[in-house]
């Protein structure tokens, strides 16, 4: 194996001093950990103090069975709460900014704690106020996910500017380092900037010399790198990474390994050490009974909660609908729905009175007659109304009656035409697995900038990974991106 250095994807600042190795621990991650040691004690404290003086009042008696009184109790409660969001690893480097997997934890945490101290409190006759304990939990833990929230969001803006990230060096064959640069470059708030690039061409036994090792190491100082990402095995055998791991510094310098699999949620990916040898098991994707009776109540409670309080917004969106010109305020269109079954989808009208008509004229004139996604550039149809509708998915929001109904769900691949879905190949087809939904991953991630590729990508990660919890995800930042639509929104 040949080791040559490639130029710098973002050059780095060669530094003037050597620094200890006490100072490079000093990393931001534990700057930020100490952060949130300090944002989880205020928060921590004021729900637990907080629901003690709201629920037990100023002049409180004390805890039958022991000689303490309720404060000493609060304190004890804050402290161990503190205790377990450490022992649980939740401000580990590898789950900060890592939202979901963040927010497990920190719930695994608060929960596991409160049903070890109820169970303290059963088996000594220990008499908790149960309003006190049973307030402090929900409130404490919910306050908790949304301060972490807010630091994740903080951080990820930081890492937005090449901020408070891993400074990565990739290690690989020319494609395989291409291919993962390409990859995290999709996402800049992942936490890894790439600092230098090592092409590797070639394979053979002991090929991963001490030469080599000592030109890495070298590297990896100059440019103050503090991770080898490994980009693929196509060049560089088991033997050859593990020789890799040897020569960085334990605690400050880590080793990553990509694996070779794209578009599969962390959930359905599990490790087991099988005689030495690291298996990955990946989960075939399926919709269990549990999972689409959950999914279906989530969508018919949302909708309903949603027409109830958007009602009033509906009634004048109408208004200014039928004072936009001639035509229903209503648009019916048919699209393909769940195992390819046709249904009416039905929105807010945006465009003028018999626009359909002239779709394959407009698609003819700019190019796009042969294109999967019938997106009409500064399309003339469009209503000045209908322009403010669409750019903040206003047009949208009858389709909450669709997903009542069952036809469509609030989050799921966008539905579509039988002309764009007779673009389909087998792949994409599996996007028809799920009810179509009034927002999905795509929308959130580029909306009209995405390429038919990229959006057919993103559906069938969503199709093959569904969560609840990344259901709440998505209508969280469609709620943000209605709000702060951007130039992608059409």
């Amino acid at each position: 194996m040949d080791l040559a250095t490639s130029s710098l994807v973002s050059p780095a600042p060669t530094k003037s001093f050597t620094p200890t190795r006490t100072q490079r621990r000093r990393t931001w991650q534990s700057r930020y950990a100490r952060l949130l040691v300090a944002s989880d004690a205020l928060v921590v404290a004021a729900a637990v103090f907080g629901t003690q003086a709201l629920w037990l009042g100023p002049d409180h008696a004390g805890v039958s069975a022991v000689p303490i009184d309720y404060t000493t109790v609060s304190l004890l409660l804050c402290v161990a709460w503190l205790i377990a969001l450490t022992l649980w690893g939740t401000r580990l480097p590898r789950v900060v900014g890592h939202g979901v997997a963040e927010h497990r934890l920190v719930i695994a945490a608060s929960f596991q704690l409160f049903g070890l101290i109820a169970m303290g409190a059963y088996l000594t006759g220990v008499d908790l106020s149960r309003g006190y304990f049973l307030l402090s939990l929900p409130v404490g833990t919910l306050t908790l996910l949304a301060s972490r929230s807010a630091a994740r969001a903080w951080l990820v803006a930081r890492r937005r500017r090449g901020e408070l990230s891993a400074r990565v060096v990739l290690v690989g064959s020319a494609e395989e380092n291409a291919r993962v640069a390409g990859e995290i470059a999709r996402q800049p708030g992942v936490g890894l900037t790439i600092v230098g690039v090592h092409t590797v061409e070639g394979a053979g036994e002991n090929s991963w010399t001490d030469a080599h090792a000592r030109r890495l190491e070298r590297r990896l100082d100059e440019l103050d790198a503090d991770s080898v990402l490994v980009t693929g095995g196509g060049h560089i055998d088991a033997h050859d990474i593990r020789r890799i791991g040897w020569g960085l510094e334990p605690g400050r310098q880590h080793l990553i390994v990509a694996v070779n699999l794209t578009d599969v949620a962390g959930p359905r990916i599990h490790t087991r050490p099988v005689a030495g040898l690291p298996l990955v098991h990946v989960e075939t994707p399926q919709y269990s009974t549990r999972q689409r009776v959950l999914k279906r109540a989530f969508d018919f409670v949302g909708s309903l909660l949603l027409l109830g309080a958007l009602s009033p917004l509906l009634l004048v969106l109408a208004v200014l609908v039928r004072l936009s010109g001639p035509g229903p305020i209503l648009y019916r269109q048919e699209r393909v729905g769940q195992g390819g079954v046709r249904f009416g989808m039905i929105k807010f009208r945006s465009m003028v009175d018999g626009a359909d008509a002239r779709l394959s004229e407009l698609l003819t004139s700019q190019g796009r007659d042969g294109a999967p996604l019938f997106k009409i550039d500064d399309d003339p149809r469009i209503t000045p109304i209908g322009r403010i509708l669409r750019r903040y998915s206003l047009d949208e929001i009858p389709q909450l009656f669709n997903v009542l109904v069952g036809q469509m769900s609030l989050v799921g691949p966008r539905p579509q035409r039988d002309a764009e879905v007779a673009f389909y190949d087998d792949d994409a087809r599996r996007r028809l697995i799920v009810r179509p939904g009034m927002s999905g991953l795509w929308q959130v991630s580029g909306r009209s900038a995405l390429s038919w590729e990229d959006a057919i990508r993103l559906d069938l990660f969503y199709v093959e990974n569904w969560s609840l919890i990344g259901d709440l995800v998505i209508l969280f930042r469609t709620v943000k991106a209605v709000f702060a639509p951007g130039d992608t929104a059409h």
